[in-house]
């Protein structure tokens, strides 16, 4: 029990800056919706996801690689110089690239007029490419509140910015108001460029504030070393593309297969709606990431560990309890969560917001059981899987958006984890059984979809204080059944 207590608080320290960034973050939500008409959101939303290609592309698997043979190596200031100083290298060479060729990318992803997003993008994926190395190093040497601080600061800006451009100078430009701040940081011409500006910014202040590592490196490059930490990243790298395909490639699709249908503005408008609506999943994937953060480096510490696999069932267990608790706590109340949408535009999508929430437990599911091939140097099957679920997705979105536009989407998105949780379940079984409680797993995911379905029954239009009322009912009744379910029991883990 004192490991599962350890993870929980390394879920809380690793996991709190992203955490209170990605809820600050939140609160961009209603400001970018009362701004931004559902095209401009659109925008954000198809930038942002061909963004979440390029992370995965210049990190390539270097992150996982650096935990598992700094674990492994005595000599750890050379992993990390040679890790970092790879990063470095292929971040300068796409810089180059992308600064070059900014014009022709912009022409080819439809934004002729605005090649500037093409350089700032690049250079804000770079830096925290660059950035993820000395992170991790924080995380390993167990610096929670350096890597907080960092952190948070780098999210203050990014909202600090957002409020002055978005939330200030744009309506007051509206307003014809003028003063000194407007008049020297501020042109209308930028719109919503200005939301990735607020980020180049933020990743420059973390970049900076990282600056000390960078210049204390020691420039110790083992060219043996990285050929096998790249023999041991390329699987995870597949893998990352596949998993990138699976959250962020309906977002490009989506306005690819509408646009010849719907015109440019309306298609974007779609993406936009569906990419504000697919926010509202937020805080069940704030627990994921912040789990994640913890898990990666915990999973492999306790591998060595008699009760190893014990602890990895437990953990699936409560993280689970964790995510349906969360499922149900945010469709029970979605029509109070429903305004962090400002305009009504985007309330069409709400239909979708469970769809999503639940394709997400899914791929918490999937990086829980993960285990098994990263601690067994199996980095493939990871491929595999994510690929057999980029597949999925692709075809999928090809079938569906013509038929029923952004829903087809979030169909296609909790297919694609499921498969993917199944396949990885079976795979682990046979080169890493552990005994998950499959039938605890299934009531706890079971009781929160059947709730959610009494609520949906037993609540009427124009009753909102009644339906609130029953909903909180509902939900302090589930939580009460995990805890009947799960009161404390004698710890036999530690």
């Amino acid at each position: 029990m004192k490991a599962l207590q350890k993870l929980a608080g390394q879920t809380a320290i690793y996991g709190l800056p992203s955490i209170v960034g990605r809820l600050l973050n939140y609160l961009l939500i209603p400001l970018h919706t009362s701004v931004f008409l559902t095209e401009q959101f659109g925008v954000i939303t198809e930038m942002y996801a061909y963004v979440a290609f390029l992370v995965v592309m210049l990190t390539y698997g270097m992150e996982t690689a650096y935990f598992r043979f700094q674990s492994q190596q005595n000599n750890n200031r050379s992993v990390y110089s040679t890790t970092l100083l790879s990063l470095f290298g292929s971040t300068i060479i796409f810089w180059v690239f992308t600064t070059y060729f900014a014009q022709e990318i912009a022409n080819t992803i439809h934004y002729p007029d605005n090649s500037e997003y093409v350089i700032w993008f690049a250079f804000i994926v770079g830096m925290d490419a660059i950035a993820s190395i000395p992170m991790a190093r924080l995380r390993i040497e167990g610096k929670a509140l350096q890597f907080a601080i960092i952190n948070l600061i780098s999210i203050a800006v990014n909202i600090g910015l957002n409020y002055f451009w978005v939330g200030y100078s744009i309506p007051a430009s509206n307003e014809g108001t003028s003063n000194f701040f407007i008049e020297h940081f501020y042109t209308d011409e930028i719109g919503v460029g200005y939301v990735f500006l607020a980020n180049l910014f933020a990743s420059a202040i973390k970049f900076l504030l990282l600056s000390p590592q960078f210049i204390r490196l020691d420039f110790n490059f083992n060219l043996q070393m990285l050929k096998k930490m790249l023999v041991y990243g390329f699987p995870i790298l597949i893998s990352s593309i596949a998993i990138i395909i699976n959250e962020s490639a309906d977002k490009i699709l989506l306005k690819w297969l509408l646009v010849e249908e719907l015109g440019n503005i309306r298609a974007t408008s779609e993406v936009g709606i569906y990419g504000a609506c697919y926010k509202l999943s937020i805080i069940i994937t704030l627990f994921i990431q912040a789990f994640r953060y913890a898990a990666e480096p915990f999973f492999f510490n306790q591998a060595e560990k008699k009760n190893a696999k014990s602890t990895y069932a437990l953990v699936m267990k409560y993280f689970v309890m964790v995510c349906a608790t969360i499922f149900l706590g945010v469709m029970l109340y979605i029509d109070i969560i429903k305004y962090f949408l400002a305009d009504e535009a985007y309330w069409d999508g709400l239909h979708i917001v469970p769809i999503l929430l639940f394709a997400n437990i899914f791929l918490g599911l999937f990086y829980n059981l993960s285990v098994w091939y990263k601690l067994n140097g199996q980095t493939k099957y990871g491929a595999y899987i994510a690929s057999f679920g980029a597949f999925i997705t692709l075809v999928l979105n090809l079938i569906l958006i013509p038929r029923i536009g952004y829903t087809g989407s979030a169909w296609a998105t909790l297919v694609c984890y499921g498969s993917m949780v199944i396949i990885s379940y079976i795979l682990g079984q046979k080169h890493f059984p552990i005994r998950y409680p499959l039938k605890r797993i299934f009531l706890y995911l079971s009781l929160s979809l059947i709730f959610y379905a009494i609520s949906l029954l037993l609540n009427s239009e124009g009753f909102e204080w009644i339906n609130f009322s029953l909903n909180t009912v509902l939900f302090l009744l589930f939580l009460g059944i995990l805890y009947v379910l799960e009161k404390p029991k004698k710890a036999l883990i530690s």
